[in-house]
């Protein structure tokens, strides 16, 4: 569908129908995930951002049910790719074979792989060597594939929805940096508190839970994705975002001094691009007109933890990425200065 010709009627109808769906989007999820509401709402965020999204945690919290579920929210075409250290880069994007033409001759057939699809749930991508992370790299890009000298445009929406474990973790491979910075966030996935955890316990091991029913179809994200780029945000707040992402930067005017003693790498164009793109998404969610500084801050644990890479003296002294964004929002001014 072409987006661009959407009257002011359908953008406004596009605009409540977002924020309606909000809550109906909750309403099924709590059918199959408890808890985590800060998690699904980055994700959502990214979603009708249209970016891709890393999900990292451990083992057992719900990150591959949680992303089968949203994609069933979506009706979408769904495909899920396992990551494990054998996997070949023709594994995601498909291989050329040889077949029989029917007229005695023989032709070069191109079998498309499991990226061909609306979402795809890369799981525990880090558990497959760089080679092969890299086989995302242009789909995640350029929404396409080049095999054998010819590209493949992928359907729209095109989504990357990745878990990955810890990378303490045994049997891990920790991501290079031009792929982290193709995702939109970095959400992390922790434990829940106890009640929660309860209730968990007592949902899966008594009857099956209810099936998920679809909410919306793939022109529906595509006029979201139009409508949330149509979001206004005053010059200053933008002007704080870009702030923020480069004041990551080391040894440059005005950086911090404790960036410059626990950061070697900062965030580059795509921190800022994410932190007002996400803002936009997250304002109509909220069911604000408009960017608001908060929306800003909000989302930039999930924008820089992984944009930002850490010194060796900060990881002597026990500083974490999370210390050093925390620190970040309390020294760069909202205002300029």
């Amino acid at each position: 569908m072409s987006t661009e010709a959407l009257s002011v009627e359908d953008e406004a109808r596009t605009v409540e129908q977002i924020r309606e769906g909000r809550e109906r989007i909750y309403a099924e999820l709590s059918k199959t995930i408890i808890g985590q509401h800060e998690v699904i709402e980055q994700l959502l965020i990214s979603l009708f951002a249209g970016g891709h999204c890393l999900i990292t945690g451990a083992p057992g919290l719900a990150k591959t049910l949680l992303v089968r579920s949203v994609a069933q929210i979506f009706h979408l075409k769904f495909q899920r790719i396992q990551f494990t250290p054998d996997l070949m880069p023709a594994d995601i994007t498909g291989t050329e074979i040889l077949e029989d033409s029917g007229d005695g001759h023989r032709k070069m057939t191109f079998v498309r792989g499991p990226i061909f699809a609306n979402v795809v749930l890369a799981d525990e991508i880090n558990r497959t060597p760089p080679k092969t992370q890299a086989a995302l790299l242009e789909a995640m890009q350029e929404h396409q594939v080049t095999a054998a000298g010819r590209r493949y445009p992928l359907e729209e929406p095109f989504f990357v929805l990745a878990t990955q474990n810890p990378i303490e973790m045994e049997g891990t491979y920790p991501l290079p940096e031009a792929q982290l910075d193709r995702f939109m966030f970095n959400v992390l996935i922790d434990y829940l508190p106890p009640k929660d955890e309860l209730a968990v316990v007592m949902q899966t091991t008594s009857q099956r839970a209810e099936p998920i029913e679809p909410l919306f179809s793939g022109d529906d994200i595509l006029r979201f994705h139009h409508t949330v780029r149509r979001v206004p945000i005053a010059e200053e707040v933008g002007a704080y975002a870009v702030r923020l992402a480069a004041s990551t930067r080391p040894d440059r005017d005005g950086t911090p001094d404790f960036i410059n003693q626990w950061v070697s790498w900062g965030a580059g164009l795509r921190a800022a691009q994410t932190l007002v793109l996400g803002a936009k998404a997250r304002a109509l969610l909220s069911g604000n007109a408009h960017v608001r500084m908060e929306d800003i801050r909000a989302l930039a644990h999930p924008t820089l933890r992984h944009r930002v890479l850490l010194s060796y003296k900060a990881e002597a002294e026990g500083v974490t990425i999370e210390n050093v964004i925390d620190q970040l929002l309390q020294t760069v001014p909202t205002e300029m200065p």
